[in-house]
């Protein structure tokens, strides 16, 4: 294969067909006798113990194409956006090294933003604020400070659901800090060693045009889920004594709607069986938000390739237009 080992990137929102798709490129580039290594750009993925509401790729699925980034942390333990950037850079060069390609795979874009543009400058984490935030939520709830964040910050308060309180949190930390949205500081970018890694002709994105496909995507893989022992594999965590939902792991999509779930079933005076379709409108509709959010961040993306996931055929379509971008056909 005579190309100059690129890296190569595929986003998309949750449910999408991320991990099948890049087990088609895989298999397709085998096909040109050219090994490929994923890099996951996933928050989620990085959790030890976190595998049935993550969506970890299965065993088998990390046997046959070399994966890395996945548990890689405890679920105590935060992970940075500068942290991915430096160990996904160091991985880029390996994989280069030992004659692979790499391939970017997952759906927490500010990781994309970072390592394709850089990262913002902007101030780091100040407790007295954050706990005059925390406190104010607790009196008002997160909706009015969301509100509240509108006002001075319009559009990151457009991007943001009303509940997600850690986004909203840190959004009016950066306000109060530096008297600066949180959005001005997108516009001027620092340099950092991955910024420009891969190049926009080998950036491609899985995206539906008809949002219900994902939807009733989004429902199945959470029915799924709770059939495979997600509500378990949540009390066992919470089991361990020392993780909380204010944890950037625990506050995962799925994570936060079972482990509430299951607060409330503790605080009965009788033990009454959980309930379960509330937890799944709440855990589809978590989800959903996601997969809004995400979109919303690809759509500022101009330089992506769209290959729409609802489509006939859309794996091969897929490896299609990769393989295109890369010269081989």
């Amino acid at each position: 294969m005579n190309i100059a080992l690129p890296c190569i990137a595929l986003a998309g929102p949750t449910a999408a067909g991320k991990t099948a798709g890049a087990l088609a490129i895989a298999a397709a580039l085998a096909q040109h006798q050219q090994p490929v290594e994923i890099i996951s750009v996933d928050s989620a993925l990085v959790y030890r113990g976190m595998d049935i509401g993550t969506a970890k790729p299965s065993p088998q699925e990390r046997a046959a194409v070399p994966h890395h980034l996945i548990d890689i942390r405890d679920p105590l333990q935060a992970y940075s956006a500068a942290e991915f950037v430096r160990d996904a850079t160091h991985l880029v060069a390996e994989i280069r090294t030992r004659g692979a390609l790499p391939l970017l795979v997952g759906g927490t874009m500010l990781y994309f933003k970072a390592l394709l543009e850089g990262l913002d400058d902007m101030p780091g984490a100040d407790p007295v604020v954050r706990a005059q935030i925390e406190a104010q939520a607790l009196e008002r709830g997160w909706p009015a400070l969301h509100a509240e964040l509108a006002q001075v910050d319009p559009i990151t308060a457009a991007r943001l659901a009303p509940a997600d309180s850690q986004r909203i949190q840190r959004a009016l930390e950066v306000w109060q800090v530096s008297g600066r949205p949180l959005s001005s500081f997108h516009k001027v970018k620092r340099a950092v060693a991955g910024a420009g890694v891969v190049a926009p002709e080998h950036f491609f994105a899985l995206e539906p045009q008809d949002r219900s496909w994902l939807h009733e995507r989004i429902a199945q893989r959470f029915d799924a889920m709770i059939d495979l022992g997600l509500l378990e594999e949540v009390q066992a965590l919470r089991q361990r004594g020392d993780l909380h939902l204010d944890l950037p792991s625990m506050r995962c999509v799925g994570y936060r709607q079972v482990w509430e779930a299951l607060d409330v079933q503790d605080s009965q005076q009788e033990k009454t069986p959980l309930n379960l379709a509330d937890l799944r409108e709440r855990g589809i509709a978590a989800t959903r938000q996601l997969a809004k959010r995400q979109i919303t961040w690809l759509r500022s993306m101009p330089q992506r390739h769209v290959i729409a996931c609802d489509q006939p055929h859309a794996l091969q379509a897929l490896v299609a237009t990769v393989c295109k971008g890369l010269g081989l056909v």
